[in-house]
């Protein structure tokens, strides 16, 4: 893994949380390399989270309604982390925007502000932290939307 760039947002201080999470998910990577299908990395990023001490719950079940009207639907969050943060987890040979919009999408259905879109389909983890905010004229996609212009981020996704 390369250095943090000059000035780049670095989860460890700004964000303990989502930080204990991507090392979870670093553990499992490492052990169960690429190949299986997202319910191995699912329940495997389970026991981590849990040998580390972070509060998880597996396949919690949000609400969705439609113009105030309360839906016969649910979405199901792969993990939630400490009651606030939404894991998705993923095994695909690369994640794409589609698969960013519905974490964003998940994020509104759930009222939480904070997600990790993680992604073990890979050679290398690959990650994302997405933020969504109540005012959706004022939301960022992600972690690097809110970095001023001039300063470097490394992006984690392609």
């Amino acid at each position: 893994m390369h250095p943090p760039l000059p000035g780049a947002i670095e989860p460890r201080e700004n964000d303990p949380q989502t930080y204990a999470i991507i090392g979870a998910a670093m553990e499992v990577h490492r052990v169960f390399g690429c190949g299986f299908l997202e319910a191995p990395y699912a329940s495997a990023l389970e026991v981590e989270l849990q040998l580390r001490g972070v509060p998880v719950a597996r396949e919690v079940l949000f609400p969705l309604s439609y113009k105030g009207h309360s839906l016969a639907l649910h979405y199901r969050a792969d993990l939630v982390c400490f009651g606030s943060i939404v894991v998705e987890v993923k095994a695909m040979r690369a994640i794409t925007e589609i698969e960013h919009a519905q974490t964003i999408n998940y994020l509104r259905a759930s009222g939480l502000w904070r997600a990790l879109l993680v992604n073990f389909g890979s050679k290398s983890l690959t990650y994302r932290r997405l933020v969504y905010g109540s005012d959706p004229e004022k939301s960022v996609e992600s972690v690097e939307s809110v970095v001023p212009p001039d300063t470097e981020v490394r992006r984690r996704m392609p």
